[in-house]
């Protein structure tokens, strides 16, 4: 059960990520220039569908039933994570859902 709510947790922060990324001046803020229509929009994608497995995952470690919501929990303590980190180290904000979900990945191979 710890390992789909971790996921569920780290996926909703990279889809966050995502979206905020898609954004011309968040972007700027983090990379020092200007994104391309092309990889805001690329952005934007990966963000929904980063956010459609965090769902996927809360459903799958608390049902149909607790998962939505937990769902919404995840997502608002993701939102919350960035919101605090972006001002101060956005570039760490944007790099640890590189970092972490690859991570996750492996552990789950070990794991299971």
């Amino acid at each position: 059960m710890m390992l789909p709510f971790v996921a569920g947790l780290l996926l909703a922060y990279g889809g966050m990520v995502g979206l905020c990324q898609g954004m011309e001046r968040n972007f700027k803020l983090v990379w020092k220039r200007v994104p391309s229509s092309v990889l805001r929009h690329a952005l934007r994608m990966t963000g929904a569908a980063l956010l459609v497995g965090s769902f996927a995952s809360c459903v799958w470690a608390w049902g149909w039933a607790m998962g939505p919501v937990g769902w919404f929990g995840a997502i608002s303590l993701a939102a919350l994570v960035l919101a605090w980190l972006l001002p101060y180290q956005a570039r760490l904000a944007v790099v640890f859902p590189v970092v972490s979900i690859p991570l996750w990945l492996l552990a789950w191979s070990v794991m299971c």
